[in-house]
């Protein structure tokens, strides 16, 4: 049985939901309602919802939000709903449960939504919140700023391990950057930058936690995406719904690592790979889609919370050995004219990062890209397209395979 994304909506991650005196219902109600007038689905269509979110507590006060749906839209009233938590990787964690509703011919129709407000507090209040993804108490105790910490020593045993040069991390920040400005949801798209916001003046670009540099962190993000994904006896029943209107995906992959960042190093010392959980998420995700090599994609949506989480994402896909990620991006493998482009409408660094929104989105992204929606970001003749999603310290890790439907 085949699972098909129907179609989809996200809100523009540019707005600070909080400032306009906004919260969850308003959130919620935004996506569904687009995502519904994309799909011209009838919401009394949909028998389960299946919602992604990490810090709702944290950042509102507000929990239960598998209630939210039937909150702002009185159709869904009564229908089985739930919340899935898994840090950044949330969304996903959404999507592979709705999926297993579909595969095992207990329901037909699912929304899977993903939603994050995370512009309530101030800046530093809102990172320390964020820590409670990583070993609560136990790692990262001597900062507020818990992930530019971790990732920083992810480069560290990168550079350890093989070497490291930061201009590779600065030349992936500035290509996602750059390729959401042609991306009209994109939370950057009319940001101001210099050439200097790039490099390595502490001025124009200042440290934050190791080599990393503030264009080397993805920004607090208010937004939420969503999708709507169906089996093949919804399809029967729905001749109107053209071939070309829907994708299919063909494979997945999920692992799931303990949270510890160090241990999760020690274990993998004398591995190929610094997270071999990932490279196997990845292979699970290729092989279930029958796919032998990663260069048989036409795009993929990575993870790049921060630029070293892309350089982590390019070696362990196999677009390199590894290590040698920099070679990708040297030889513009990851552009938008590459061999395998990466993030062609901004990646997390551009567009934003609503934690529980983003695996969501992605999967939306990869949608649009392979039934040629994906408007200035469209790669030319993209059918077969892939997601890389990691929650943590990359302890959730989720992959994807969306394909266009051939008739």
């Amino acid at each position: 049985m085949s699972v098909h994304i129907l179609g989809g909506a996200q809100t523009d991650f540019a707005v600070n939901w909080h400032r306009a005196g906004l919260g969850f219902d308003e959130l919620v109600r935004s996506v569904l309602d687009d995502t519904l007038s994309a799909t011209r689905l009838d919401p009394a269509e949909i028998e389960v919802v299946h919602v992604g979110n990490a810090f709702g507590q944290l950042f509102t006060g507000q929990g239960h939000l598998g209630g939210m749906p039937a909150t702002v839209h009185p159709e869904l009233w009564g229908v089985p709903a739930a919340r899935h938590e898994a840090a950044c990787a949330s969304g996903s964690m959404a999507a592979l449960a709705a999926m297993a509703d579909l595969e095992s011919g207990r329901y037909d129709c699912a929304l899977v939504l993903g939603a994050e407000l995370e512009k309530t507090v101030p800046g530093a209040q809102a990172a320390a919140y964020m820590g409670a993804a990583a070993w609560a108490g136990h790692e990262a105790l001597d900062t507020d700023f818990v992930w530019p910490t971790q990732f920083a020593a992810i480069a560290e045993e990168y550079d350890r391990r093989y070497g490291l040069d930061p201009e590779h991390l600065r030349a992936i920040s500035a290509l996602n950057i750059t390729n959401a400005r042609l991306n009209p949801q994109a939370q950057t798209r009319g940001w101001s930058y210099t050439d200097a916001s790039f490099g390595a003046d502490d001025a124009a670009n200042p440290p934050v936690a190791g080599v990393l540099r503030r264009q080397d962190c993805s920004q607090m993000t208010d937004g939420a995406a969503a999708v709507i994904l169906v089996s093949d006896r919804f399809l029967l029943r729905r001749s109107d719904i053209r071939d070309a209107d829907t994708a299919v995906i063909s494979g997945w992959g999920h692992r799931t690592a303990g949270l510890p960042l160090a241990e999760k190093f020690r274990r993998s010392a004398t591995e190929t790979h610094v997270f071999p959980h990932v490279r196997g998420a990845v292979l699970d995700a290729l092989s279930r889609a029958r796919v032998s090599d990663i260069h048989d994609l036409d795009g993929i949506e990575v993870h790049d919370c921060f630029s070293m989480s892309e350089y982590v994402a390019i070696d362990h896909l196999g677009l390199t050995a590894p290590g040698e990620s920099w070679k990708a991006v040297e030889s513009g493998t990851i552009a938008r004219d590459g061999a395998l482009p990466i993030n062609p409408g901004g990646g997390l660094l551009g567009i934003g990062h609503p934690v529980g929104a983003t695996g969501v989105r992605m999967l939306l992204d990869a949608y649009r890209q392979v039934t040629d929606q994906a408007g200035d970001c469209q790669l030319p003749g993209a059918r077969r397209y892939g997601t890389l999603n990691i929650g943590g310290s990359t302890t959730t890790v989720a992959s994807f395979v969306v394909e266009a439907v051939t008739g």
